[in-house]
């Protein structure tokens, strides 16, 4: 029998399945396929969001969905805590608690002013104090390091170190008690035994591995190496291949050494994880992290783009390793199917509901404002309302949008807004100031937002004032608008819809992904109340 014909009749007997069944032989489709749809994982959490726990000891990846890039863990005691690059966004540098490596809580951001763009940040602790090193696109570039006594801060006001051309900074004590910053590109640099100065010149100690020339890569690009120390050596993980591009370019390197200082020896087995096909369920795997479970045994977190999902952004995902014979770790890629969770943690509530009644006194700490700085005396919260005051002139290519990252392929959002005289606001999917799409209404009539241009002005339908319902529908990269005047009202559908898949950073650059957000221009205040979430099938 041929694999499509066998592919076909698993297809034809899995859609007699209930949903989450259907899902799961989904993502364990015959692999040579060539193409395989992306799969859900299940079972869902809040709001029908994607979680990854199956509640019968198993999970399935992504542990934390939607753009989650560049994972930094730090294990302290019991608890893991993470964060991931945030770039533009602010507040950004998120941070989540997990005891299980499969249930992320989060506990609120670490960086509430703007400071340039956020790439892949350190997550450590030494002495019984937090420190996160942050490297920022800015004018000047540098790497930044904050600190504080407690995970949940406060976080001290970020200060500079003077390192304006390296990324990726990991914290890492040598034999001696002393303090460093890897870098990429194989060099590091000493700090001081406060963690808050550069203490001495950058150092080349690395030349990392390089892959056959015949490999599609979108470029060499050392970066993010994360540090441990085992079984006598020191062990480094480095990204390589570029963080996007080709799906077949980003890739896990390791290298082990009996001093921080080198000589660095190439694992035999290079790359540890990479993309090998178009056909697999993670594109462009890397920037990995290894860190021990609950009962001791060893995990790589690293992220990945879902297959033809670049607008859910990278995402976070988890493998089992092991520490081989030979003395090298070893991790196998995730092809889509369950895996045994990490043993003996407990699971924490996972995720947070997107939906909002903005029913307390400030914004709940998923809302971003996704560009822009200086933006926070924007917002105030009150009567069970979001109250943004509008800036700008057009939309919301120069009114930063005010917004959060959601992963799911299909989702549904409903609000009520409220709107002066002189404001347009509205609902859209937000990619950067030049790429978006969306509506947005002023007090005459309805606009329409596409391939981040203000291009087409609708009537409104008739009894939509300045009070009135918008709906947003994302499904599979198929955006749909609706509007009415209130729940009395049918839903008007927006005349056009948009493919907006193409919304991401292979097309624009950025680093970010495509998120639903609300925006106001103009001169005057728009209100927001009422907005539901909630994941479509």
């Amino acid at each position: 029998m041929s694999l499509a014909r066998r592919h076909l009749l698993a297809f034809a007997g899995a859609l007699s399945l209930p949903a989450s069944a259907r899902a799961a032989a989904d993502c364990a489709a015959a692999p040579g396929l060539p193409y395989l749809p992306p799969c859900t994982p299940w079972p869902q959490g809040i709001e029908g969001q994607r979680k990854a726990d199956m509640g019968d000891g198993r999970y399935v990846n992504p542990v934390l969905s939607g753009d989650r890039p560049d994972p930094t863990v730090l294990k302290d005691g019991d608890d893991y805590y993470l964060t991931h690059s945030s770039f533009e966004a602010v507040p950004g540098l998120l941070i989540w608690r997990s005891r299980d490596l499969v249930n992320w809580q989060p506990i609120g951001p670490a960086l509430h002013e703007a400071v340039g763009s956020v790439w892949a940040p350190d997550l450590c602790k030494h002495q019984g104090r937090y420190f996160l090193y942050l490297p920022v696109k800015a004018s000047p570039n540098d790497i930044l390091v904050s600190w504080a006594e407690r995970i949940e801060g406060p976080w001290s006001t970020p200060q500079p170190l003077g390192l304006p051309r390296h990324i990726d900074p990991t914290h890492v004590v040598d034999d001696n008690g002393e303090r460093w910053l890897f870098l990429s590109g194989g060099d590091r640099v000493r700090l001081s035994a406060d963690g808050l100065r550069v203490a001495g010149p950058i150092e080349h100690v690395y030349d990392p591995w390089r892959y056959p020339d015949d490999w599609d890569v979108e470029s060499f690009s050392p970066e993010g190496p994360k540090m441990l120390r085992h079984g006598g050596w020191w062990h480094m993980l480095l990204a390589v291949g570029g963080t996007a591009g080709p799906p077949t370019g980003h890739m896990v390197i390791a290298a082990r050494s009996r001093s921080l200082a080198g000589p660095w020896e190439q694992a035999p087995h290079n790359p540890l994880m990479r993309t090998r096909s178009t056909r697999e369920r993670w594109w462009s795997r890397g920037h990995g992290s290894l860190v021990q479970g609950p009962a001791g045994d060893w995990w790589m977190l690293y992220h990945g783009y879902e297959n033809s999902f670049h607008t859910l952004g990278r995402q976070m995902l988890l493998v089992p390793a092991r520490f081989g014979s030979d003395g090298w770790f070893h991790v196998d890629a995730d092809d889509g199917a369950p895996l045994p969770k990490p043993r003996g943690g407990q699971a924490l509530p996972h995720g947070q509901p997107l939906s909002d009644a903005f029913d307390g006194a400030t914004l709940k700490p998923h809302w971003q404002f996704l560009s822009g700085s200086g933006q926070r005396g924007r917002v105030r919260v009150a009567d069970g309302q979001l109250h943004l005051l509008a800036t700008g002139a057009k939309g919301p290519g120069d009114s930063p949008p005010l917004g959060f990252i959601q992963g799911d392929p299909a989702f549904e959002l409903t609000l009520d807004l409220a709107i002066d005289d002189g404001v347009q606001a509205g609902l859209v999917m937000f990619y950067s100031p030049r790429l978006y799409a969306g509506m947005g209404v002023n007090a005459s009539s309805l606009q329409l937002h596409r391939y981040g241009q203000d291009i087409r002005t609708v009537p409104k339908p008739a009894g939509i004032g300045t009070r009135m319902q918008l709906r947003l529908r994302c499904v599979r990269h198929v955006l749909t608008l609706f509007s009415r005047a209130d729940a009395s009202q049918p839903w008007a559908k927006f005349p056009v819809q948009m493919d907006v898949s193409g919304y991401h950073h292979n097309t624009a650059g950025g680093f970010a992904s495509l998120r639903p957000a609300v925006y106001a221009a103009g001169r005057g205040e728009a209100r927001f109340s009422n907005l539901r979430y909630h994941a479509l099938d």
